[in-house]
């Protein structure tokens, strides 16, 4: 049986760690995945792009019709305890830890029923815990990845915490030891299990668009703000499966990745198979502002 580690988290009100963290089975986030949730770094004690993440928050909460139970303010207040208190218990001073955020929001206990019920009590479960960043040698030789169809709902924008579709398709590409799975939906780009996914094509960085087929990563800004002050052309919009197979560059982007270059897809090269120029460039403007959001928090 596996053994929860001691690591700090809230619970509705309460400070406690995993193994004593308890809620009902009748949550409907148990019973139906009834809820969302989103995932901050955090470098050094620092809450990277924290205003960001809590607008996707409100943005979720909005969609599926649960009141946002904190404010920013207050979500910052909670995230701020468990930081110290992961630091304090792994003997570690705040500024040199690697942490994540954790942040889960279910509609509340209730009696099985699809309909939402009302007045209940969202349940608010924050958890603070080590984050691993992708390793020096995925940084210098690149990530393996395979691709599959988008088999998932058409509502990938919402933060849910249904995440059945998800697991399958990261499931695919462990199991013969690649990265990540990059999944297309009508023969254009979406999104990878769990990460977003960049096309770099004569030097442009291209995305797919902002809609309700592809889970809007807080690096989806960051990364058009890296290109915009870099020089970098930065483009939104549909992209086939035959331009991301003949791309100079593809990249991977999210929490933990930050992002990462793909240099092999469905066992062939990705462009000249090893880390390209525009990937140096984007990786060394995000340590930048990663190291501007330490100075100025």
């Amino acid at each position: 049986m596996n053994t929860l580690p001691l690591l700090p988290c809230y619970l509705n009100g309460e400070y406690t760690d995993l193994p004593n963290a308890k809620i009902s089975v009748m949550d409907r986030g148990f019973i139906f995945g009834d809820g969302i949730y989103e995932v901050l770094p955090v470098y050094g004690g620092t809450l990277f792009r924290f205003d960001q993440h809590m607008v996707r928050l409100a943005r979720s909460l909005a969609e599926v019709r649960i009141k946002n139970p904190m404010t920013a303010a207050q979500w910052a207040q909670v995230a701020q305890r468990l930081i110290a208190s992961y630091a304090q218990a792994n003997k570690s001073k705040v500024e040199d830890t690697l942490q994540l955020i954790y942040i889960q929001i279910t509609r509340g206990v209730a009696l099985r029923e699809h309909t939402m019920p009302a007045n209940i009590t969202p349940t608010v479960f924050v958890m603070a815990s080590p984050m691993t960043l992708a390793s020096s040698a995925q940084r210098s030789a690149g990530v393996s990845c395979i691709t599959t169809d988008d088999f998932r709902w058409k509502m990938a924008h919402i933060k849910s915490i249904s995440l059945l579709g998800a697991v399958l398709a990261r499931q695919m590409s462990f199991d013969v030891g690649a990265t990540e799975t990059i999944m297309f939906r009508d023969g254009t780009l979406s999104e990878a299990a769990a990460s977003n996914v960049w096309v770099v094509k004569n030097g442009t960085v291209m995305g797919p668009p902002k809609d309700h087929l592809v889970l809007e990563g807080v690096r989806y800004g960051l990364i058009e703000e890296i290109c915009r002050a870099s020089g970098i052309g930065f483009e939104l919009r549909r992209i086939s499966r035959a331009e991301v197979l003949g791309a100079d560059e593809l990249l991977l982007s999210s929490a933990t990745k930050e992002v990462l270059p793909v240099t092999t897809l469905d066992g062939a090269p990705v462009g000249s198979g090893q880390p390209g120029p525009v990937y140096a460039k984007l990786y060394a403007a995000y340590q930048k502002a990663i190291e501007q959001a330490k100075l100025a928090g």
